[in-house]
């Protein structure tokens, strides 16, 4: 269980560190799947992989080079048991409980980013929501995990403190050529808003959770070391199918618009028990 210190610190800047949750030995095994996965040896396929910076980015507020890499899998965990229990973690699960303030606790997907050495592109500054058009409302939590120490030198993520109260801004959230976030029309911003990231930086195993509205993104990875990361994201047990646009996971969707997101591509892998009287 998180502290209520850390869901304090959670609710004010939209991102919180947690414990380390993975020992070297599950670690290993991550990394050994992750491998299978990547090079197209597993038996089951996830939904995607594939290089996001090819053909254009979602995260598009940044040039990118031909030659940068990230590796970009969505739902390896359709395609390997050890992430299935990854998603699974009953820490991790108990803990998005407390943070979505719910009962019980789905995986919308999962996605690894991986930024190779030297080659590792950035991931634009972004918020998650907007990226996700069939879902409401904007109150799911991620939780990612390194594989590898995840510092300022092999590309760590970086967040704006408090931009998860801000609203939708997608389209206004652009990037420096020194990888600082800034809004294209600031006058949008609520009275007091500061605009100003800071690093998330995360240990081997560490989990780090943040805010599907957060402000976030990560620059290049030019050093000699992987960067290597799951990130599971989390949907609260209220979260509805609201489609608006499409989504790669929309073709797994089995539920009416209006209706709680669930089924067999949603597994539910939180429910607190009612407490007996």
């Amino acid at each position: 269980m998180l502290t209520e210190a850390q869901v304090q610190e959670f609710h004010n800047n939209g991102f919180v560190k947690g414990n380390v949750v993975l020992g070297d030995n599950e670690v290993e095994l991550l990394r050994a799947e992750l491998d299978l996965v990547m090079e197209g040896k597993s038996v089951r396929r996830p939904v995607l992989n594939h290089n996001m910076l090819d053909g254009g980015s979602l995260y598009d507020n940044m040039k990118m080079i031909v030659t940068e890499r990230v590796v970009q899998i969505v739902n390896i965990w359709m395609a390997s048991d050890a992430f299935f229990q990854h998603a699974n973690n009953p820490t991790i699960c108990e803990e998005i409980a407390q943070l979505c303030e719910t009962d019980t606790v789905r995986v919308w997907h999962d996605q690894v980013q991986y930024k190779p050495p030297h080659s590792g592109g950035p991931t634009g500054w972004h918020q998650d929501h907007p990226l996700w058009p069939i879902i409401q409302p904007a109150d799911l939590v991620s939780a990612w995990v390194a594989l590898d120490d995840a510092v300022i030198e092999n590309g760590c993520m970086w967040m704006v403190p408090g931009s998860h109260k801000w609203g939708n801004h997608q389209k206004y959230i652009a990037s420096t050529p020194d990888f600082k976030p800034y809004h294209k029309q600031p006058e949008l911003l609520p009275e007091g808003a500061v605009v100003e990231s800071v690093p998330f930086e995360i240990k081997k195993g560490q989990v780090g959770y943040h805010h599907c509205m957060t402000w976030h993104g990560s620059p290049h990875n030019r050093s000699e070391m992987k960067r290597r990361a799951i990130a599971v994201h989390y949907m609260p047990g209220h979260t509805r199918y609201e489609p608006s646009a499409s989504h790669p996971m929309h073709g797994y969707v089995q539920v009416q618009p209006g209706e709680i997101l669930q089924g067999d591509h949603f597994p539910t892998v939180y429910r607190r028990s009612a407490v007996r009287q």
